[in-house]
């Protein structure tokens, strides 16, 4: 049976109604929501990180795992250990792509890139799967992607495991009568494969419109990373 809000119409007893319009309601509210932050405009990241902040100030536990960015030049970490330690979890993986002498960006995909990706993937899993967060960001893994380091399938397999461990979850917790069991999902980084964007429930795409990095301005600490 599918239960939608159509079925109340049919339901002649106001109190049955009132009960299956809560039941709708419940099971809505906690279904996995996927976020996605794309485009070649800045602001990407920095968009995961107001919405972190926010999570954490409505009461919610927040995963946050980096791909890709193995380096210390992240500002934000600092934050998260002084001031949300214990809110917000993060973890890095990927290697330093700043080379620490030259100070110059590492392009091109190794070996060793593709198994730090993987061990990313791994951890997500695991941390889907625990339920024990409201709201997991996977920083850069659109662009991770689209470099090779890994397998959009692999991805899309996750968010269909997830979406059914949501499912599960909700179930039990209405058994129980509580409400923390939904959870949110989000994205980030370039060139986002299509079927992500088929996935999300909500895109958005950061539109490159003037940059002062085409002016030879450096990327500058606490305001680009």
């Amino acid at each position: 049976m599918v239960i939608s809000f159509d079925s109340l119409i049919f339901i002649k007893d106001d109190a049955k109604r009132c009960q299956l319009y809560n039941v709708i309601v419940f099971l809505c509210s906690c279904d996995l929501m996927l976020q996605v932050y794309t485009g070649n405009g800045k602001g990407k990241t920095t968009a995961a990180i107001g919405l972190a902040v926010r999570a954490v100030g409505a009461g919610k536990k927040v995963g946050w795992i980096y791909f890709d960015k193995g380096g210390d030049q992240q500002q934000e970490r600092k934050v998260f250990l002084d001031k949300f330690k214990g809110l917000i979890d993060f973890e890095k993986t990927g290697l330093d792509r700043i080379d620490p002498v030259t100070g110059r960006f590492r392009f091109g995909v190794t070996s060793e890139d593709v198994i730090e990706a993987e061990r990313g993937l791994a951890l997500a899993r695991e941390w889907i799967m625990s339920g024990n967060y409201d709201l997991i960001i996977l920083d850069e893994i659109n662009s991770t992607v689209d470099l090779g380091m890994l397998k959009k399938e692999a991805v899309l397999e996750l968010l269909e495991k997830s979406d059914r461990r949501v499912h599960q979850r909700r179930i039990r917790s209405w058994l129980k009568t509580s409400t923390k069991n939904g959870l949110e999902l989000v994205f980030t980084g370039r060139n986002a494969p299509p079927e992500f964007l088929d996935n999300a429930d909500l895109v958005t795409e950061m539109t490159l419109v003037k940059h002062y990095f085409y002016r030879g301005v450096r990327a500058r600490e606490g305001f680009d990373y």
